[in-house]
C-alpha cells in the first residue's frame, strides 16, 4: 500500500534529535506492523498540496500545533483539498489535527474544550465495533495532546469511541474517511518531553495528571492495525 502523508507540523527542534520528526514517527510505527508500506510526504504546512489525489492509494494526516480554525492559508487550502478527496471517495485517515480537519471540512464544528488541555494518555470506550476493528476490544487508550476537539459532528458521521472528556474521539465518515483524536505515533517518552516543553502553557494540575497517566499501556499498535484494515477495505470498495 502506498500512503501519502500530509505533514501539518514539525517536531520542535529541541525534541527532534531524540524523537525524530513526524514522518519518521509514522513510518517507524506503521512499518512495524506492515514492512511493505510505502510512504510519500507532502509538507502541507509549507503550502505543498498533492497535485493528484490518485498519486497514492490512501492519505494520512499528521497532527499540528496549529488549530483548524486559525485561518492560515495552507489550512484553508487543505480543507478544500479534503473536500475533493471526499467527493472522489478517496481513503483518508486524520490524526488529531487531521481528525478535526475532516470534521470542519465536511460541515462539523471544532472548538477549544472548556476543560482545557488533553495530555498524557486518554482512556476511551469503544461504543461501536466496525467490521474492520479486528480484534475487537472494549477500550481505546492513546497518547493525546490537544486543546481543540470536535464539538459538532459533520452530517453522516458515526462515532466509534469516546469519553466524557472527548465524546467524538474516533469517527468514521462513510466508507472512506476515518478520524481519531489520539496520537498512535506518539511514544509515551515523547509525550513526557512534549509536556515538559510546554510547562507554563499547560496548567500544573493537568501536567501532573498527564505525566501520571503515562504509566498506563497504550493501544498504539492495535490502532495502526485497525487503520490499515480500514484503508484496505476502503481501497477495495473503491476499486
Amino acid at each position: 500500500m502506498r500512503i501519502g502523508l500530509l505533514q501539518c507540523d514539525d517536531v520542535d527542534p529541541a525534541l527532534r534529535a531524540r524523537h525524530g520528526n513526524y514522518p519518521a514517527m509514522f513510518e517507524q510505527l506503521f512499518r512495524s506492523i506492515d514492512p511493505t508500506l510505502e510512504f510519500q510526504v507532502w509538507r502541507c504546512l509549507d503550502g505543498e498540496l498533492p497535485a493528484d489525489i490518485e498519486a497514492v492509494d490512501a492519505w494520512l494526516t499528521t497532527g499540528s500545533k496549529f488549530g483548524v480554525n486559525d485561518g492560515e492559508p495552507w489550512i484553508e487550502a487543505l480543507c478544500g483539498w479534503v473536500r475533493e478527496l471526499w467527493a472522489a471517495r478517496k481513503p483518508l485517515v486524520g490524526i488529531c489535527f487531521g481528525h478535526q480537519l475532516i470534521a470542519r471540512a465536511l460541515g462539523g464544528e471544532v472548538a477549544q474544550h472548556q476543560r482545557g488541555w488533553g495530555v498524557g494518555v486518554s482512556f476511551n470506550q469503544v461504543t461501536r465495533q466496525a467490521e474492520w476493528m479486528v480484534p475487537q476490544q472494549a477500550g481505546l487508550d492513546l497518547v493525546v495532546s490537544h486543546q481543540d476537539q470536535v464539538v459538532t459532528l459533520p452530517p453522516g458521521a458515526e462515532v466509534l469511541a469516546g469519553s466524557n472528556f472527548c465524546p467524538y474521539y474516533l469517527m468514521q465518515m462513510g466508507e472512506c474517511f476515518l478520524g481519531v483524536q489520539g496520537h498512535p505515533e506518539f511514544s509515551r517518552a515523547y509525550s513526557a518531553d512534549l509536556m515538559a516543553l510546554r510547562r507554563g502553557k499547560i496548567p500544573d494540575n493537568r501536567l501532573r495528571e498527564g505525566l501520571a497517566s503515562l504509566q498506563a499501556e497504550v493501544d498504539d499498535r492495535q490502532v495502526v492495525r485497525w487503520i490499515l484494515a480500514f484503508l484496505r477495505q476502503a481501497i477495495a470498495r473503491r476499486s
